[in-house]
C-alpha cells in the first residue's frame, strides 16, 4: 500500500527572492491542498509520488514533480500579462495594460500615516503631470491641484474629484476671506487607491466636468477570510521651513536714523531727524534709548506644534459578506499659534453576495473637523503681519506689564497709536475664528447578474456637509476691527449633494481572440447649498460671545443655490489577440447652469493602442517584456461657474424709506454653454528586463474653445458685462516616468522618477485684457497669469535713485532699453511667469530583511513669485515697518553699485510694483523620508500578531531655492485664483514636521 508523507518548503519570487504569502500549492488531479504562510512557507501530506501545481496572482503557474524530494523549494516567475494592476475608470476598472488613456495611480501605502489634514499632498512630486501646491503653511487651508496646466481663465481650474462614484463638494462659502480645503474632511487612511483621469480618453466619460482632469479615490473594502485589525498611531512636532532675516533693532535705528537725514536733505524736515526721534521713543515704548529693546517678532507667532493621529481598522468577512471599519482620530497644531485642525471619523463598508446573482453594499463615513482658523494673509491681525512691527518694540509693555498694545495707560483702553501696527498676538489673546463641519459622505449600491457577462448596478450617493462659523474678536481687538466692545460673527452652510449612477455592464470573449466591455448608463446629480451670516457687536464682556448677547445687530443675510446634471454615457473597449486595443466612450452632459438654448453638450472620446510585445516579433525577446503605443483624441467640458450664470437675475435690495424694491443684477445669455477643451495625446508604456525597467512616456495638445469670461457690454445696457463663450487657450506638454529595481534580493532598490513639462497659452480672447493679484494678467499670446509691470533696472550710482528701464516701442517695433528714475514714464511689459517651466519626483526606496527606507525629492522649476509685502517689508526704510536685512547693502554714497536704493523716510523710492520684488521660485525640496523596521514574525507571532512595524516620518526636511522669502510653495490665501497666481503676501511657510509611529497588524 502507498503511504503518507509529508513535502514541506517554501515559495518565493524568482524576481526578487521575497516570499509569496498565500500562494495556492495542490496535489496535482487532486482537491488536496495547502497555502503558503507569511514567510512562504507551506507543508502538504502527500501520497506516492506526485506532481504539486503552485499558482499564485500575478505570477506564471509552476508544475514541480516530487519525486522522492521530502523538502521542495519553488521559485515563480512573474507574470507579465496577470500581475498587471487594476485601475479604477470611470463607472469600472480596467488592468492597467489594455488601458489606451492617461492614467496616474497612487496607492493606499503611499499615503497612509502622512501627517497633513489631506490626501492630495500624496500626489505632490508621486505624479507625472499632476501640480499641487499648497497656499502656504496654515493647516486646513485650500490648496492648488493643476491636471496638464490651466484650462481655464475664469472658470474652476482644480480637478472633478469622485469618491466611490459620487462627485465631492469641493468649494464651500466662508466667512474669513481665504478657502478652505473641504477634501481634508477624508480620512487619508481609509483611501485604497486615487487615479488621475488626466487625458480625454480617461476622463471625457465625465462629460462637461472633465477638462480639467478627474481624480477618483477609492476607499478600502473587505476580503473574505480571517478577520485582520489594524492599529496605527503617530506623533511628532512641526516647526518652519525657514524663517526670514529681518533687522535687529541696532540695525534698524541706523537705518531710519540715516534715512530721516536723507529726507531732510532732500525733502525738507517733516520727515527729518527730529520727527523720527519722536517716534523712535514712541515704538521704544517711551524708552528715551530706542535701543533698549531687540526683539524678534517672528518668534512670538512662530510654535513648534504637535500632531498626532491614531487610527484602528477591522476588516475581513465570509464568502458571502466583506466588511472594512476604521476609525481615525488626529490633532494637529499650525507652526502659527492659534492654528489647529482636529478631525474625527468613522467608515464602515459593506459588500454583501443576497443571492447569486445579486450583490448589495454601501460605503458610509462620518467626519466631524475642527479648524481653528486664523485671518487670511491680508489682515493685520494675520500672525505672520507681526514682522513688519519695529524690533525696538518690546513684546510686554513696560508700563503696563502686559503684552503690548493691550493698555494704553493714558486711557485705560486698548492702545489705538502703539505700537506701530495693531499687534496679532492681542488676536491670539482675545480673539477665535473656529469652523466645525460635520460631513457624511454615502453610497449605496445594488448589483444583479442578468446573465453570464451582462449586469446591472444601480448606485445612490450622497456628500452632506454642515459647516457652522463661529468667530469672536473681543474688546482688545477694537483697533483692528473698529468696535470697542466685540465683534461675533455665526455662519451657516448646508450642502446637500445627492447623485445616483444606474448602468449598465457587459463583457465577453469570443474564440479567446475578441474581447469586448460595454459600458451604458446614466447619471444624476442635484446640489442644493443654503447660507446664513449674522454678525453682532457691542457685547458686555468676553464671557458672552453668542451673537444673542450683542447689543448692536449690524449685519444678517441668508441665500440658496441649487444646481443639477442630467447625464448619459457610454464606452466600448475592444481588444483583438491580447494586443490590438480600442477605445470609445461618449457622455451627453445636460447642465442647469447653461442658457436654454444651449442646455445638452456631446463629449466623446477614441483611442487605440497596440502592445507590441505580444508579437511575434518581440515575444521571446530577453530585453523588451512590455511595450504598448497608445494614442487618443477627445473632447471634455467645463462648467464650473456660478449657479445661475445665463439667467437674467434681479435682487430685492433695492428697497428705499422703508418701501421694498428690486433691481437687476445681472443680463440673461440663452447661448451660454460650456468651454470645451479638446485634446490629443500620444502615449509610449514599456517594461524592460522582466520589469526591472518600466514607465511611460506621453506629449498631449490641450486645447480650449469657447472660454467662459465676463465680457464688457455697452453701458447703456445698463449692465457692465455679460458672461459669455468668448476667447482660447491651450496647453501643450510632455511627462516622463521611470521606475527601476536597481537591486533584487535581501537587500532591495528601486527607483521611481517622473518629470513633466507644461507651455500655456492664450490664444484669443477678442482683445480683452483681466488684471488679478497684483501686477497678474490674462492677455493673448502669454501664459495665464504673467506678470505685467514696470522693469526694475536698479540704482542709479550717482544719487541712489531707483530707475527703470523705459521698455518704450522704438519704430522697427524692439524695446527702449534706456533707463529712467521716473516710474511714471516706463511701460508695462511681461516680467514673470508665475507658471512652472517643468515639475519633478524622484523617490527611491531602499529594503533590508526587516529594514526599509523611502526619500521622496519633489521639485518645482522656472516659476517665479511676486512679493507684494515687498514694498513694505523691503521699501527703503520709507516707513517704519521693519526691513529686511538685504536694506543694508542700501546706496549710501556716490558709485556705490547696489540693487537697494537710498534710504528716504516718508518717501517712495523704488517702491512701485515692479520687477524689483520678483523672485525665482524654482526648488527642490526633501518632501519625505521615511525609516521603518517590520519586526520578524518569528517574534511578532508569539503574541499572536501578523505584524509590527515601527517608523518615523520627516516631511518638508530640506528645501533647496534661490526664492527670498520665507517658503516657495506659495500663493496668498486672500488672492487665490487661477489669474491671480505666484502672489506672495506674508504667506506662512510650509511646515517640516518630524513623526513616530507603530503599525500593529493582528
Amino acid at each position: 500500500m502507498a503511504q503518507n508523507r509529508t513535502i514541506t518548503g517554501r515559495v518565493t519570487s524568482a524576481a526578487d527572492g521575497s516570499a509569496l504569502p498565500g500562494v495556492s500549492v495542490v496535489v496535482k488531479g487532486t482537491t488536496i491542498g495547502a497555502s503558503t504562510d507569511v514567510e512562504g512557507r507551506y507543508q502538504i501530506s502527500v501520497t506516492g509520488s506526485p506532481t504539486l501545481v503552485f499558482t499564485f496572482i500575478g505570477f506564471t503557474p509552476r508544475e514541480e514533480a516530487v519525486g522522492t524530494r521530502s523538502t521542495v523549494d519553488v521559485r515563480l516567475a512573474v507574470d507579465t500579462k496577470t500581475i498587471e494592476e487594476v485601475v479604477v475608470v470611470g463607472y469600472g476598472s480596467q488592468e492597467k495594460r489594455e488601458v489606451t488613456g492617461s492614467i496616474a495611480s497612487i496607492k493606499a501605502e503611499d499615503i497612509q500615516n502622512t501627517p497633513t489634514p489631506s490626501f492630495e499632498n500624496a500626489l505632490q512630486g508621486r505624479t507625472a503631470g499632476v501640480l499641487v501646491e499648497q497656499q502656504n503653511g496654515k493647516v486646513g487651508q485650500g490648496i492648488k491641484v493643476r491636471v496638464r496646466g490651466s484650462s481655464s481663465v475664469s472658470a474652476g481650474n482644480e480637478p472633478l474629484y469622485v469618491l466611490d462614484g459620487v462627485p465631492l463638494t469641493t468649494s464651500v462659502p466662508n466667512a474669513n476671506g481665504a478657502p478652505t480645503n473641504p477634501l481634508a474632511d477624508l480620512n487619508p487612511n481609509d483611501i485604497a487607491s486615487i487615479e488621475v483621469l488626466k487625458d480625454a480618453a480617461a476622463a471625457a466619460i465625465y462629460g462637461s466636468r472633465a477638462a480639467n482632469g478627474v481624480v477618483l479615490i477609492t476607499t478600502k473594502r473587505g476580503n473574505s477570510g480571517d478577520t485582520k485589525i489594524n492599529v496605527s498611531y503617530f506623533t511628532g512636532f512641526s516647526k518652519p521651513t525657514r524663517k526670514r532675516e529681518f533687522l535687529n533693532s541696532a540695525e534698524y535705528v541706523e537705518l531710519f536714523r540715516e534715512a530721516a537725514a536723507n529726507s531732510e536733505e532732500r525733502y525738507g524736515s517733516d520727515y527729518g531727524p527730529a520727527f523720527l526721534e519722536t517716534r523712535l521713543r514712541r515704538y521704544a515704548a517711551g524708552a528715551t534709548d530706542p535701543l533698549t529693546y531687540d526683539t524678534d517678532w517672528q518668534d512670538e507667532v512662530f510654535q513648534d506644534a504637535s500632531v498626532n493621529q491614531m487610527d484602528v481598522s477591522v476588516a475581513g468577512g465570509t464568502e458571502k459578506t466583506r466588511f472594512f471599519t476604521g476609525l481615525s482620530y488626529s490633532n494637529q497644531e499650525g507652526i502659527l499659534i492659534e492654528n489647529r485642525f482636529e478631525k474625527m471619523s468613522g467608515r464602515l463598508n459593506l459588500d454583501h453576495q443576497a443571492t447569486e446573482r445579486l450583490s448589495v453594499g454601501m460605503n458610509f463615513s462620518l467626519t466631524r473637523t475642527k479648524n481653528y482658523r486664523l485671518s487670511n494673509d491680508n489682515a493685520f491681525s494675520t500672525p505672520m503681519q507681526i514682522v513688519a512691527l519695529p524690533p525696538i518694540t518690546p513684546a510686554i509693555d513696560p508700563r503696563t506689564k502686559l503684552v503690548s498694545g493691550v493698555l494704553d495707560p493714558a486711557t485705560g483702553r486698548p492702545n489705538t497709536n502703539y505700537p506701530l501696527y495693531y499687534n496679532p498676538l492681542l488676536n491670539a489673546i482675545d480673539a477665535d475664528f473656529l469652523t466645525t463641519v460635520y460631513r457624511n459622505f454615502t453610497n449605496v449600491y445594488a448589483s444583479y447578474k442578468i446573465f453570464n457577462g451582462l449586469t446591472f448596478r444601480s448606485e445612490f450617493g450622497l456628500d452632506l456637509l454642515n459647516q457652522n462659523e463661529n468667530a469672536y474678536y473681543g474688546r482688545l481687538t477694537a483697533r483692528n476691527t473698529g468696535t470697542p466692545n466685540g465683534t461675533g460673527i455665526s455662519a451657516i452652510s448646508q450642502i446637500a449633494n445627492y447623485n445616483t449612477n444606474n448602468f449598465f455592464n457587459y463583457n465577453t470573449n469570443i474564440a479567446d481572440v475578441h474581447s469586448i466591455d460595454v459600458v451604458l448608463g446614466m447619471s444624476y446629480q442635484e446640489s442644493n447649498q443654503t447660507t446664513n451670516y449674522v454678525e453682532g457687536q457691542q457685547f458686555p464682556s468676553n464671557a458672552y460671545r453668542t451673537i444673542a448677547s450683542a447689543a448692536d445687530i449690524t449685519e444678517g443675510s441668508s441665500s440658496g443655490t441649487d444646481y443639477s446634471f442630467l447625464s448619459y454615457f457610454t464606452r466600448v473597449n475592444y481588444k483583438f489577440r491580447d494586443r490590438y486595443l480600442l477605445g470609445l466612450s461618449g457622455r451627453v452632459d445636460g447642465s442647469s447652469r447653461f442658457g436654454n438654448d444651449s442646455k445638452y453638450g456631446f463629449f466623446p472620446a477614441a483611442s487605440l493602442g497596440w502592445i507590441l510585445s505580444e508579437e511575434s516579433f518581440l515575444a521571446n525577446s530577453n530585453l523588451i517584456n512590455y511595450l504598448k503605443l497608445r494614442g487618443s483624441y477627445g473632447i471634455t467640458g467645463n462648467a464650473e461657474i456660478p449657479n445661475a450664470a445665463s439667467l437674467g437675475l434681479y435682487s430685492g435690495d433695492a428697497g428705499y424709506g422703508g418701501t421694498p424694491g428690486q433691481r437687476p443684477t445681472q443680463i440673461e445669455n440663452p447661448d451660454l454653454k460650456w468651454e470645451e477643451t479638446a485634446q490629443l495625446d500620444f502615449g509610449l508604456e514599456y517594461g524592460f528586463w522582466n520589469g526591472r525597467l518600466s514607465g511611460e512616456i506621453d506629449y498631449y495638445i490641450k486645447k480650449t474653445d469657447d472660454l467662459l469670461l465676463n465680457v464688457n457690454v455697452p453701458g447703456t445696457s445698463g449692465y457692465r458685462t455679460q458672461l459669455k463663450n468668448v476667447g482660447k487657450l491651450e496647453n501643450k506638454g510632455f511627462e516622463f516616468s521611470l521606475n527601476s529595481d536597481n537591486l533584487v534580493g535581501d537587500f532591495k532598490w528601486s527607483t521611481n522618477f517622473n518629470y513633466s513639462r507644461n507651455r500655456n497659452k492664450i490664444t484669443d480672447l477678442q482683445g480683452q485684457i483681466i488684471e488679478g493679484g497684483y501686477l497678474n494678467r490674462a492677455v493673448e499670446g502669454q501664459p495665464i497669469g504673467v506678470f505685467f509691470g514696470v522693469e526694475y533696472a536698479g540704482v542709479d550710482p550717482a544719487n541712489g535713485d531707483a530707475i527703470y528701464y523705459l521698455n518704450t516701442l522704438n519704430p522697427d517695433g524692439s524695446r527702449n532699453r534706456e533707463t529712467t528714475s521716473d516710474y511714471s514714464s516706463a511701460e508695462r511689459v511681461v516680467i514673470g511667469n508665475p507658471n512652472p517651466d517643468y515639475t519633478l519626483g524622484l523617490t527611491n526606496n531602499f529594503s533590508f530583511k526587516g529594514f526599509d527606507l523611502s526619500v521622496l525629492f519633489q521639485g518645482v522649476v522656472g516659476n517665479e513669485i511676486y512679493n507684494g509685502a515687498g514694498s513694505y517689508m523691503s521699501a527703503s526704510a520709507s516707513w517704519f515697518d521693519n526691513q529686511t536685512r538685504d536694506q543694508l547693502r542700501r546706496w549710501q554714497k556716490p558709485n556705490d553699485i547696489t540693487d537697494v536704493p537710498r534710504a528716504y523716510l516718508g518717501y517712495a523710492n523704488g517702491t512701485d510694483p515692479s520687477s524689483r520684488y520678483i523672485s525665482d521660485g524654482s526648488y527642490v525640496r526633501l518632501k519625505n523620508l521615511t525609516v521603518g523596521y517590520t519586526l520578524p514574525t518569528s517574534f511578532t507571532q508569539k503574541f499572536h500578531l501578523d505584524k509590527v512595524r515601527i517608523y518615523a516620518i520627516g516631511l518638508n526636511l530640506l528645501t533647496f531655492t534661490d526664492y527670498e522669502g520665507w517658503d516657495p510653495e506659495v500663493n496668498t490665501d486672500y488672492l487665490a485664483g487661477n489669474i491671480s497666481q505666484g502672489n506672495d503676501f506674508y504667506g506662512a511657510p510650509q511646515a517640516k514636521t518630524f513623526t513616530f509611529g507603530i503599525n500593529i497588524g493582528f
